[in-house]
């Protein structure tokens, strides 16, 4: 009897694990960001498809003043600070005296159509998680990057 017991939390462990799947941070494949970013950020899916209706969780790595001029999502944005500090400007123009300072642990969402840009201060990880198809609208068209716009470049350090 205590064999069959074995046998069977052993199957049931080895079908557990098939469900599972971790990340350390040096197991984490980071490859250029999306054409909807502005370019010399990495980016990194770990679960889902962020272009499909589905639960997603991506990674953004930006270097030091890396930018994201003002944009909004369609679905709400969940945010958590990885590493680096992460800032967060309210509206439609890039104004980095009215943006907030978040460090690693920080988390935020933002709900659909706030207005709202971003920019890295010193080598910045973030953590993106929700529910897809994940999609970025510029306030200004002409800052979007997949119309020839470049404003998110960072200086290498």
């Amino acid at each position: 009897m205590l064999l069959l017991l074995i046998a069977a939390l052993s199957l049931v462990a080895q079908k557990s694990a098939e469900h599972v799947k971790t990340y350390t941070p040096d197991a984490i494949h980071w490859g250029p960001a999306p054409d909807a970013l502005p370019p010399g950020a990495e980016f990194s899916v770990l679960e889902g498809n962020p272009m499909r209706p589905a639960p997603y969780t991506m990674r953004l790595k930006m270097l030091d003043g890396y930018k994201i001029p003002p944009h909004h999502h369609l679905r709400r944005e969940h945010v958590t600070v990885i590493s680096g500090a992460f800032k967060v400007g309210m509206g439609d123009s890039f104004d980095a005296e009215k943006m907030n300072e978040f460090a690693p642990g920080s988390f935020a969402y933002l709900e659909p159509t706030v207005h709202h840009y971003a920019m890295a201060k010193g080598e910045t990880v973030i953590q993106l998680h929700g529910t897809g198809p994940w999609e970025i609208k510029y306030v200004n068209p002409a800052d979007d990057p997949r119309h020839g716009a470049k404003p998110g470049k960072a200086k290498k350090q």
